[in-house]
């Protein structure tokens, strides 16, 4: 598993409502009668940037239903636009992530000093729905909660399905499961890996070569090779802006995830990969003071001419996390 962490010094908030932050916006008086878009509050979907925040609105429409709005800009520093002009499947993947947390605040009362615990990360994306336009893209997204754990009156866990929509057409699928813990037994949970002080993380290592890896800039390349085929150390930058958006003490599942997409095009040898699907399931904390070692195993291609990548990666003799990427062929 992984954990998504995020220290506010302010006075943490017990699920202060969507309708009390809507209240806001009507005191900006003249241009009450404007159609505003704004993100939605960066402590909700545990990002310290506002301008990581893909989310601009949600609404409930019952019990286990949400509408939640979002955008995609035209490039970003590390979702980068593919050489083919489309949307990088992965802000769809961050996009879905993001969601749990807002609700898990907004909606189910989760106090913002408490951490979620990533277990599962499903999605799909329709590629001809991605591509890149004039203008940034415009998103709606129903969620419905399968699952609503609560222990007492409180949330302890949550599993939701979402369905992304670009001007009315299927752009992406995808689903999400996590596990909400108070500090108190998140501290007891991991011992003296809680962040209390600075960061400890082994030495950074060498950058693969970031065209055998799909990607244009060393900086977002996460494997280093160690000589063996279909095998790297996972290489984490904790001065990654995006990555480590802000200081954690695990391996961000968001890095985990991007390892696998790595893995799966250095091991198909697509330089311009872009993945249709990615399954991940987070089995243990990433621990950032040992190294944790990435291995990809091709499985055969199917009549329809998928590729299929499994990923896993290792650290100190426990499986953290197992990745199933799916992707076609690019055309010449």
């Amino acid at each position: 598993m992984t954990v998504s962490t995020f220290h506010d010094e302010r006075t943490p908030v017990d699920g202060a409502p969507a309708e009390s932050l809507r209240r806001t916006v009507n005191v900006l008086g003249a241009f009450h009668h404007m159609a505003l878009t704004t993100t939605v509050p960066k402590e909700f979907v545990h990002r310290a940037a506002v301008a990581e925040v893909m989310l601009t609105d949600w609404q409930r429409t019952d019990e286990a239903h949400f509408t939640v709005a979002a955008q995609w800009p035209r490039s970003h520093s590390f979702f980068t636009p593919s050489q083919t002009g489309h949307h990088d499947p992965l802000i769809a993947a961050e996009t879905i992530r993001q969601v749990g947390t807002l609700l898990g605040h907004a909606e189910f009362g989760v106090p913002l000093d408490h951490q979620f615990l990533l277990q599962e990360l499903v999605v799909e994306v329709q590629p001809e729905q991605l591509a890149v336009g004039g203008t940034p893209a415009s998103l709606d997204l129903d969620i419905t909660c399968t699952e609503i754990k609560k222990r007492g009156e409180n949330l302890s866990g949550l599993r939701y399905e979402a369905v992304i929509r670009r001007d009315g057409a299927l752009a992406a699928t995808g689903s999400l499961s996590y596990t909400c813990t108070t500090p108190a037994v998140y501290r007891r949970l991991r011992g003296h890996h809680v962040l209390d002080g600075p960061l400890n993380p082994i030495a950074l290592t060498a950058p693969a070569a970031p065209q055998s890896v799909g990607r244009m800039s060393p900086v977002d390349v996460v494997l280093s090779p160690i000589g063996e085929a279909d095998r790297w150390q996972l290489r984490v930058d904790t001065r990654h802006p995006v990555l480590f958006d802000h200081p954690v003490d695990h391996i961000p599942g968001m890095l985990l995830i991007e390892a696998a997409r790595q893995a799966a095009a250095a091991t198909l040898g697509h330089e311009s990969f872009m993945p249709l699907g990615l399954t991940s399931e987070f089995k243990h904390y990433g621990e950032l003071d040992a190294p944790c070692f990435i291995e990809a195993r091709r499985l055969p291609r199917t009549a329809a001419g998928v590729d299929t990548v499994v990923v896993s990666g290792h650290q100190d003799g426990h499986e953290v996390f197992r990745s199933t990427v799916t992707a076609v062929r690019p055309t010449d």
